[in-house]
């Protein structure tokens, strides 16, 4: 079992920034890969950015040169940089590790708001 608990959301103004984190417990050295997603009101959760175990990283294009993943494995805790936020990046942003292909795990999510 892996538990993740994100945090670092909250209300920003557009062209803001915020930093989520996601804390990762339990057996942590299963996860091949961690990443962040997202789920807007009325909109299927997306995949935002993913970083592997050995720091290679995936993003969305809408996030590309905007957002950035990376992960400190002494703290077990994966980062997620949102820079020039915009409306449109409003969603609840979830953590998640990737054991296997069928076999994953799933913060509770933590909310970003950007004001236009």
């Amino acid at each position: 079992q892996v538990q993740l608990v994100e945090s670092g959301g909250g209300l920003v103004q557009a062209g803001g920034s915020l930093r989520l984190s996601c804390a990762a417990s339990g057996v942590i050295g299963s996860i091949n890969v961690m990443g962040w997603y997202r789920q807007a009101p009325g909109k299927q959760r997306e995949l935002v950015a993913t970083i592997t175990k050995g720091g290679s990283t995936n993003y969305a294009d809408s996030v590309k040169g905007r957002f950035t993943i990376s992960r400190d494995n002494a703290k077990n805790t994966v980062y997620l940089q949102l820079n020039s936020l915009n409306p449109e990046d409003t969603a609840l942003y979830y953590c998640n590790a990737k054991i296997t292909v069928t076999l994953d795990f799933w913060g509770k999510g933590t909310l970003v708001t950007v004001s236009s």
